[in-house]
């Protein structure tokens, strides 16, 4: 597997954990809270959590904010815009939109692991207008037309 930088800028505090893979299979890094002060999160709510740090992506490559399984199954909080995209020119510090979808409060304290990082390749396409498209099985039966299962 090819090894790419990421280059990351500490913007708020040290004590924040810079992002990691939490095992050598793992697809995404773990991003941290970096909040003053503990976010309550009541039921339905939702807020902009800041990770105290900046990237610098490769060329060709973007970000996507993904949730945590354990925070959206055990508490129901998950990145609300998923994924969330990074482009490659941006740089200033990642925040992650969390909202609560459980019942009881959820309490966002510095340091925690609030989302994931996944680096992806992007690609470019050269848009073209055509009058006709392909035909395929599917065509266009719509929405949902392939059955729920």
């Amino acid at each position: 597997m090819a090894k790419l930088k990421l280059l990351i800028k500490k913007l708020n505090g040290k004590d924040i954990p810079i992002p990691k893979y939490m095992t050598n299979g793992a697809s995404g890094l773990d991003l941290y809270a970096a909040v003053e002060a503990p976010v309550v999160l009541k039921p339905l709510d939702r807020a902009l959590i800041p990770t105290g740090i900046a990237i610098e992506l490769p060329k060709g490559f973007e970000a996507q904010v993904r949730p945590r399984s354990g925070l959206a199954l055990t508490y129901g909080v998950t990145v609300l815009n998923t994924p969330g995209t990074i482009d490659e020119d941006y740089r200033g510090e990642l925040k992650i939109i969390l909202i609560n979808l459980g019942k009881e409060d959820f309490i966002v304290n510095r340091g925690d692991r609030i989302a994931q990082l996944v680096i992806t390749k992007r690609y470019k396409v050269e848009v073209e207008e055509v009058e006709q498209l392909n035909n395929t099985k599917r065509n266009q039966g719509g929405f949902g037309h392939t059955g729920i299962k």
